[in-house]
């Protein structure tokens, strides 16, 4: 069964929510993935995986039923412990894919254990962001379907029926997960960016006063920063390259006729950079191609190429900036100084903002189970065989999922 390519993060990539800014604030620029290698087609997305089989879980001997094991409960939500583990096992295969030979076997284990380390805070704050998305009134319906129109299209399936019958066809999968895990995922990034991003603001008096301060790093060589539009014809057949020709063409096409390189490289790209607007990173001399160096090097700040044909496909790059060898000017690396500012601000900005939501909301943790925001698990003092609702004191619902925490009255 060939593996279905997803596009989209499943888990909640919180600070990505803040590249979304409303009108009149300033801009965060893009930040700048890993470099690639020009025209590498999109591999099965590593970092944005599809959800695992569940661990196992318990069955009641005398119902015969499966029982899921509660480890948390965020107001009125729950938190399996079938969930946790998978979060855990997704942060190890992720540190394990990042590492890849780059570090010791002493170096990702630290790496894997302060992963799993934040995966109860982790979960905790998905949800409370999930909850705070429906509190807002925010729908993402729309987005949705777009997203999962473009992991139809990046599979060449053709029909959303086809789509669900290649998700469900998946070990461990299911439909209503599948798009409820990319709901969440951008209920979150939509919170984050409208109640945190939006707020965040970098002057130009700051990044000049960087500039100032930082001179010594914007001494560089000669370097282009290059996005690409890649149109794969891997294990195609030769009579369908005409057709995948065109399809780069009208890439081109749209892009000199004013539409934006990236939205268009997101649209119809079929490369690992698709989902960061085509970006491949900054290169200098002797890191690309013969071929690719004296064309790009020759090359100005947004000028295109004409249509490459590449061992992998179709190949149109741009010349986002090219940077003159020397001291960069302060034109050149604004964008690069405001995203370290603004880097510098979210993750704290973004903590705070949680722990105001903690603050408002009722949560509890199963004893034995730790979540680095809150403590570890509540004191229980009895246990209910079915959840007791109750009313906060900040009027939220709540359940009494273990029982009365330490020191708590009934009826509070």
């Amino acid at each position: 069964m060939r593996k279905l390519v997803v596009i989209v993060a499943l888990s909640a990539a919180l600070p990505l929510a803040a590249q979304e800014q409303p009108q009149g604030s300033q801009p965060k620029p893009a930040p700048a993935p890993t470099v690639g290698k020009p025209g590498m087609a999109a591999p099965d997305a590593k970092s944005e995986k599809p959800a695992k089989p569940t661990a196992p879980k318990t069955v009641n001997p005398d119902s015969g039923k499966t029982v899921e094991e509660i480890i948390a409960r965020v107001n009125n939500e729950i938190i399996t412990r079938s969930e946790y583990e998978k979060a855990r096992q997704t942060a190890e295969e992720d540190a394990k894919s990042e590492c890849q030979n780059r570090c010791t076997p002493e170096q990702l284990q630290i790496d894997i254990e302060d992963r799993q380390k934040h995966t109860l805070r982790d979960l905790v704050d998905q949800s409370l962001l999930v909850q705070r998305a429906k509190d807002m009134g925010v729908s993402v319906e729309p987005e949705l379907i777009k997203r999962l129109d473009a992991i139809r299209t990046q599979n060449n399936l053709p029909s959303m029926e086809e789509l669900e019958k290649a998700v469900s066809g998946q070990p461990g999968m299911n439909w209503e997960d599948f798009k409820n895990n990319i709901r969440n995922t951008l209920l979150t990034q939509r919170v984050i960016s409208s109640e945190v991003g939006s707020h965040i603001t970098i002057s130009d008096e700051e990044v000049a006063k960087y500039y100032e301060a930082h001179k010594a790093e914007f001494v560089r060589p000669e370097q282009v920063a290059l996005r690409e539009i890649v149109v794969n014809t891997e294990g195609k057949k030769p009579e369908d390259l005409p057709e995948l020709k065109k399809k780069a063409e009208t890439a081109l096409k749209r892009v000199q006729d004013g539409e934006d390189f990236g939205e268009i490289a997101k649209r119809l790209s079929d490369g690992s950079t698709k989902s960061q607007g085509g970006f491949l990173g900054i290169y200098k001399r002797g890191e690309l191609s013969k071929e690719l160096e004296d064309k790009v090097f020759k090359m100005k700040r947004n000028e295109l190429t004409e249509v490459m044909e590449t061992r992998q496909g179709f190949l149109v790059l741009q010349v986002l900036e090219h940077y003159d060898e020397g001291e960069q000017s302060l034109a050149k690396v604004k964008n690069e100084i405001m995203d370290k500012l603004y880097g510098g601000r979210m993750e704290p900005a973004m903590r705070e903002y949680l722990k105001t939501l903690r603050e408002q909301s009722y949560v509890v943790i199963k004893p034995g189970y730790q979540d680095i925001a809150g403590g570890g698990g509540s004191e229980i003092q009895e246990v209910s065989a079915t959840p007791e609702v109750t009313k906060s004191k900040k009027g939220h619902k709540r359940f009494l999922l273990f029982g009365k925490r330490s020191g708590e009255q009934s009826g509070t």
